[in-house]
This record gives C-alpha cells, structure tokens and sequence, in this order.
C-alpha cells in the first residue's frame, strides 16, 4: 500500500484527489496539510510514502520545503504538484530534491502514475514537459535559457514578482540581504535588463513566474 499525505492550501484541490485516489486499490491518503506548518506537524504523527506538494503553500514556499524534507525526511518522496510554469519549475524542484513534477492541467490518470513511480524511487515527468525542457516550441530548437537559471534564483524571482523588497526576500529564504542584491543582479544580467521593473517583465513574458 503507498501512503500518501496531501499537501495544498486549496481544499477543494485537496478534497479532488482524495476522492480521484479512494478507489485506487493500492493507494491510501492518511493525512493533508494546508500549509507548511501543518504538515511538519502532520510529519510527526504520520509517515507518507509519498508527499503530493503545491508549489506555492503557504508560509514556506514549496522549494524551500523541499529542501527541508530533504534533510529532516530523506526517505519520503515528494511530487509537485502546481499549477505554476513547468519548464521553468520543474526542474527547480527537482534540483531541491522532489521525485517528480505534475500539472494541475494533467489528465487525472497521470496522478495515479505518478504516485507509483515515484514510491519506486523513480522519477516523474510527463512526455509533454519532457519534450518542452528538450525543445523551443516555435523554433524546435533546444532550449538553453530556462536551464541557466539556478534554484535559488528562481526562488529569489518568485518573490520579487510577488513584491517583496530584498530585506522581506532575504528574511524569506534566511539570506544576507547583500545576497539578495547579488541575486537580483545576476537575474537583470541573464535577462538583459537594467532595472527591476523591466526584470519583472520580461520574466513574465518568458512565464518565469
């Protein structure tokens, strides 16, 4: 039996695959969380096989998390499950430790594919994600851009693009805010821009966040 524990802020998205995997012989969901405390403190009370986590949680944003289950749960599997940009996200993610990467977009039988594979240790992606992290969709060329941007750096992103000055992001990720700055310029750099306006565009034309 794989054990599963649902972590989003969103019941009705909690309340959806509870009942999309009730039918599901081989798998059992034993508990949900909304936010990140809860399910830290859901941690101590149950052992999942595998974690079903939003991207976007509250409190501590989803790579953040992942990097924490890493060291305090090596042994639990966590598969994103979001509604954010897969070719960006994805490989974020999986750089900080999850097994595998879902959108809320996908057809209802990859959850169940998913979820096995990953409580095999396996990794997850679906073929579409796979070809758009290989290939340009309107030129068929590879796509170098999306994989120049580190983790962190994503995450320092996501947070600008939600307004959050570098004393807030700095506090958010427990960075130096002298780090921050760093970042943000690395970020302007590799997208040619000169200011953090700008930087918020085009990172939002390229769906970066």
């Amino acid at each position: 039996m794989i054990k599963i524990l649902i972590a989003d802020n969103h019941p009705i998205v909690r309340m959806g695959v509870k009942q999309v995997l009730e039918p599901v012989s081989d798998i059992q969901v034993i508990a949900d969380a909304s936010t990140t405390t809860e399910l830290f403190d859901k941690l101590e009370i149950f052992t999942p096989d595998v974690i079903l986590l939003e991207m976007d949680i509250p409190e501590i944003n989803g790579i953040a998390t992942l990097r924490k289950m890493k060291k305090q749960y090596p042994n639990i599997r966590v598969l994103i499950y979001s509604g954010q940009s897969e070719d960006v996200y994805a490989l974020s993610t999986i750089r900080a430790g999850a097994f595998g990467y879902l959108s809320k977009t996908s057809e209802i039988d990859y959850i169940i594919s998913a979820i096995r594979k990953v409580s095999e240790g396996n990794m997850f992606i679906t073929n579409e994600l796979a070809q758009r992290l290989a290939f340009d969709e309107g030129t068929q060329k590879p796509r170098r851009f999306f994989r120049k941007l580190s983790t962190r750096e994503v995450e320092v992103l996501k947070l600008l693009a939600s307004g959050k000055r570098n004393k807030e992001v700095a506090q958010g990720l427990n960075l130096n805010e002298k780090t921050v700055s760093t970042y943000k310029a690395r970020l302007m750099r590799k997208l040619n821009v000169d200011n953090l306006v700008d930087l918020l565009q085009q990172a939002k034309a390229l769906e970066l966040y």
